[in-house]
Order: C-alpha cells, then structure tokens, then sequence
C-alpha cells in the first residue's frame, strides 16, 4: 500500500482560511470598530516598529501615502471585515490616520459658464 502523497500548499493559498482570519483579527472580542468606509483614506504617522503584527506593518509600509481602505484590502488580498479590524487596531494606537475621501468639486452652473463664454467672445 503507497502513503497518501502530500500535495504541496501555495503561498497565499490560505488567504481565504476562517482560521488565518480569526488568527488575525484577534477573535470576535466585542470591542467596537472604527466606522470606516470602501473609500476613507489611510495615511501612516510613523513606521512600523519590530512589535507590530506583520499584517500591521505591512498596512503602515503601504499607507506612506494615503490609500482607501478598499486599495488596502485589495492589496492584502483580505476581506474588508479583517482589513477593518486591523486598521481599528491601528487606528486605537495612533499609527495611522484616517481621513474622509476628497469630494469632487461640483460643477458650476451652466448658464454661468454660457455668460463667461459669451463674454469671452465679446473680447
């Protein structure tokens, strides 16, 4: 009788594991997550020091300049619910800071743009 052959696992073959994401977001602890959205901007205020978890330090290497939390998730290849709690964790220590997305400017009426127009071309 041959042993059963042990097949060979992917880096990153986990990502979708219950048991990896538990690990990770520290279990259902009850403590309140910070609301965030798809699109509120993460920045880093300092670099990750050697006693970050290293999903931590890898979200505060990203965030040097600012990414949506959706960016972020889709970089960790992660759920937004762990990305989420990562960042609440984060966000309790002050090593990052979260900041509304930039709204578009509206734009102007179109009758001030037709008199600016007309004007122009009285010129």
């Amino acid at each position: 009788m041959t042993p059963p052959r042990r097949e060979r696992r992917l880096p990153g073959a986990d990502v979708g594991d219950p048991e990896r994401l538990y690990v990770i977001t520290g279990g259902p602890d009850g403590a309140k997550r910070a609301s965030l959205d798809l699109v509120t901007m993460i920045v880093a205020r300092e670099a990750p020091s050697p006693t970050v978890p290293p999903e931590q330090a890898v979200i505060l290497r990203l965030c040097g300049a600012p990414l949506s939390v959706a960016e972020l998730s889709a970089y960790l290849s992660l759920p937004f619910s762990v990305v989420t709690a990562l960042l609440t964790d984060l966000l309790t220590t002050d090593l990052v800071e979260s900041r509304a997305p930039v709204a578009r400017a509206s734009l102007p009426d179109r009758s001030l743009l037709e008199a600016v127009m007309h004007g122009l071309q009285k010129l």
